[in-house]
Formats: C-alpha cells, sequence, structure tokens
C-alpha cells in the first residue's frame, strides 16, 4: 500500500464512481476518520435513517427536547449498524471516549457526549451516526485503482450547513463534477 495515498484520503470525502456494484455506497458520501496501512473507517453522512434523535434518546433513556425530533440520525454503514458514532466540531470538553480527527472535527462513541446534548449542552454542530463503512488493509486503495471512487477535501459547510440531499452533489461540484452527469459507461473513440 503507497503511505502517500493513506495521508491523502485520511479526513477527505469519498464517493463512488457509478461502476461499484453496490446498493449501500450507491450515491453515498463518506467522511473518511482513518485510513492508515491496517485499512480504512469511514461514516455516511448522507442517508439519513428512519430515526431521530429524539427516538435514539429515548432508547437510551436519556431526557429529550421536542427540537431533537428534528434531527436525523444517519446510517452511517454497513458495518456495526447498533453502534453509535458522533463526528462533531471540536469541543473544549473532553468527552470519554473521543477522538481528535482533524483541526476543527472529533469523533466520540461514549454516551456523555449525548447526555450533554440532551441537557442542551455538548458540541455546537454535530451528526449521529449508525454503523460505519470499513475496509481491511489494502481495500480502499485497490478500489481506488479501479477507479471505484473519487475522493475531495472534507469541508466543514457540506458535513454541518448543508441539507443531506445536497451533500453529495455540493462535495463532487468541489472537483467540477456534476454528480448527475456521471455514467457507468465508457467511451471509446
Amino acid at each position: 500500500m503507497s503511505t502517500d495515498l493513506s495521508s491523502q484520503l485520511k479526513h477527505q470525502f469519498i464517493f463512488s464512481m457509478p461502476q461499484l456494484d453496490s446498493d449501500f455506497f450507491s450515491s453515498s458520501l463518506i467522511y473518511l476518520c482513518e485510513h492508515s496501512d491496517e485499512g480504512a473507517m469511514g461514516l455516511v453522512i448522507n442517508k439519513p435513517s428512519e430515526m431521530d434523535l429524539a427516538e435514539v434518546f429515548d432508547q437510551l433513556e436519556l431526557s429529550t427536547r421536542p427540537e431533537l425530533e428534528e434531527i436525523p440520525v444517519y446510517t452511517g454503514g454497513p458495518v456495526s449498524g447498533d453502534r453509535g458514532f458522533l463526528l462533531h466540531s471540536k469541543s473544549q470538553h473532553r468527552w470519554k471516549s473521543m477522538l481528535d480527527l482533524s483541526e476543527g472535527l472529533q469523533l466520540t462513541t461514549s454516551l456523555d457526549v449525548l447526555e450533554a446534548i440532551a441537557n442542551g449542552g455538548g458540541p455546537t454542530d454535530y451528526l449521529m451516526v449508525l454503523g460505519y463503512a470499513g475496509w481491511d488493509a489494502g481495500q480502499l486503495e485497490d478500489e481506488f485503482s479501479r477507479n471505484l471512487w473519487l475522493s475531495c477535501p472534507s469541508n466543514f459547510d457540506i458535513l454541518f450547513r448543508t441539507a443531506p440531499e445536497g451533500r453529495l452533489t455540493a462535495a463532487a461540484a468541489q472537483l467540477g463534477i456534476d454528480i448527475n452527469l456521471l455514467s457507468d459507461q465508457a467511451g471509446h473513440a
């Protein structure tokens, strides 16, 4: 595996090309949290589930507020769909299970951050995600070499300020691509 590729893809958005034969990853925008010689881990950030944050809080027996019913929970990937991740803006508070991802982002998996949100505190910007996308060592690099994915810089505004249905289009636009014009058909001259 090329260490250069892993350093280039970490904290990037990736999205599949039409020829990727996957019902799940079709039209998915993934934020890559980690990419190293051991593999890669990312979160799909544009596919809201049928569940909202208030429902998650009810299941965890946390207090809820009416505005939490308007916050979607995302289907983060096909792996460990019952495991929750909170991708959020950097916080001064140190949560029990928190990973610094980049200059302005953190990933937390502990209950204390959800308790803070339930009480009206916590990070300013966040996405609640159930499950994740994972790749074994060399797998993602192989898929890139077969032109199954494109990558572009992650962007705070796309993560937290863009409606879920517009995130993929906005990410592709950073590359000058109209996502609706991508085709799985190759041309021949």
